[in-house]
């Protein structure tokens, strides 16, 4: 393929090898950027009138033709050849083919490097803006569905194993919270994203009065770049949003498995409990096995559980690109596009399914208050010890010796005599009796954050405020 055909040709003779042509070119994936880099070329076409580079008809016939263009990609007719090495090439040929050779004139001053990095935070400006929108609307779904149902108790488990009583509420706000942190972190990458390149050439500048306060104004950034050569090769924004999405998709993770485990009803062996089946996951969101009749897999969650893998993939990646970088640009920089649209659809995808999960899965409140057993209130006993002067290590040590003592006759520990427990403490009254209450229980942790009615409809009012502050600034 003749070198002069393309934008550098002119200093090349001969042809390009072909398997260096397939290696180097980006328009396979790239031209997804077809309509941010023709916004971006819109904004460089009317600052370049405004240093006289362009007359106002030469403006008009470039306009006309990006606007063109744009439409040709908007209905899938627009043609790519062999000799687009990439999105930039692939319009600005087009546009010659429209308008002639004014068509030449759009790229003065401007580099494929300013315009790339340009052209890519543009498309992670909006896909943030998508992004968040469905963030938002599931943490809404776990938020709303915590309001509904507040008067739902069930085990909470550190270890797997069951610890206290908790609200159903609580495990959903858990992750609603989390994921608020995760909506925080996308609106700060958004703001460091929000500076323009564009107008930094190659990595030397522009020479020719381009106005970038025009650019900034027409392409809705915030501020400028302050140097060229770092603007160029500038990817801190790519290695933000991949870091922050590979923890939002772990917090997702987390939720997934938690979901798994909760809609079990026979669990694997090594977990030592087989209760659960606490929710049924709608068949919208689960499949059948191919041979087992019975099955209903829960591969919606078990897919947002996988994803966070990819993205770590993806970081680890970008990172090893960069560190071995000079300054400005370099070719090795055109691995950061691939990694940002495999992320971003995948995360738009996620987020959808688990506000889709988290809206119609069934919870079995039968099978939640029948897991909950006596022991589960150990915590409580030693809590009455303390209310009653003792201090905590020692009503700790009581409290496991009224346990030892139930496991040892093989009752449950809300069977105990009053006689038996006066035998580990002289404290125990007969209004013990009162600790042995799920109800009870849940109330006591009023502080801010914890598990009594009041605290959870707290946190519910104060998540609602949150979510109305995160919509605006999204």
């Amino acid at each position: 393929m003749a070198s002069g055909n393309k934008l550098w040709g002119g200093r090349f003779s001969g042809s390009t090898d072909p398997i260096m042509e397939m290696l180097n070119a980006s328009i396979s994936y790239d031209q997804r950027l077809a309509e941010v880099d023709i916004q971006g070329s819109r904004a460089y076409a009317k600052a370049l009138e405004k240093s006289g580079i362009l007359s106002k008809t030469e403006l008009e016939k470039i306009l006309g033709g990006l606007e063109k263009i744009s439409e040709e990609w908007s209905k899938g007719v627009f043609g790519v050849i062999q000799t687009d090495e990439d999105i930039h090439t692939a319009n600005e040929r087009r546009l010659k083919e429209l308008i002639g050779d004014v068509a030449g004139k759009l790229h003065t001053g401007r580099s494929r490097n300013d315009q790339v990095v340009t052209d890519l935070k543009l498309f992670l400006k909006n896909s943030l803006s998508i992004i968040s929108t469905h963030l938002l609307q599931l943490i809404e779904t776990l938020v709303e569905r915590a309001a509904i149902e507040i008067d739902v108790i069930l085990p909470g488990y550190t270890h797997l194993q069951k610890a206290q009583p908790i609200r159903w509420s609580q495990f959903l706000l858990s992750h609603a919270v989390a994921l608020t942190r995760d909506s925080e972190r996308l609106g700060e990458v958004k703001r460091r994203i929000n500076v323009l390149p564009l107008g930094s050439g190659a990595l030397a500048g522009n020479a020719l009065g381009i106005d970038r306060e025009l650019l900034c104004s027409e392409l809705d950034f915030a501020s400028i770049s302050l140097n060229s050569m770092d603007a160029v090769s500038e990817r801190d924004f790519v290695v933000e949003f991949l870091s922050v999405a590979t923890l939002l998709m772990i917090h997702l993770s987390k939720m997934a498995e938690d979901l798994i485990i909760y809609s079990t009803s026979e669990f694997l062996i090594i977990y030592s409990t087989s209760e659960f089946g606490f929710l049924t996951l709608s068949d919208a969101y689960s499949t059948g096995s191919s041979l087992m009749p019975q099955k209903k897999n829960p591969d919606s969650l078990e897919l947002i559980r996988s994803k966070p893998a990819l993205g770590l993939c993806f970081l680890a990646a970008v990172l090893m690109v960069l560190k071995g970088l000079p300054s400005t640009y370099n070719k090795d920089l055109q691995e950061d596009k691939e990694a940002v649209f495999d992320v971003v659809d995948t995360l738009n995808a996620v987020l959808q399914v688990a506000t889709g999960v988290i809206s119609t899965l069934q919870i079995s409140k039968e099978n939640m208050e029948r897991a909950l057993s006596p022991e589960m209130l150990a915590t409580d006993l030693a809590l009455y010890l303390v209310r009653k002067g003792m201090p905590f290590r020692q009503a700790h040590v009581a409290s496991g010796k009224a346990v030892q003592l139930a496991e040892t006759k093989g009752i449950t520990i809300n069977n105990l005599s009053l006689e038996e427990l006066q035998n580990i403490s002289p404290l125990f009254g007969s209004d013990v009796a009162q600790v042995f209450s799920v109800v009870s229980s849940v109330e006591q942790y009023t502080a801010a954050g914890g598990t009594a009615k009041s605290s959870v409809s707290a946190q519910i009012e104060q998540l609602r405020e949150l979510l109305k502050r995160l919509k605006e600034q999204a």
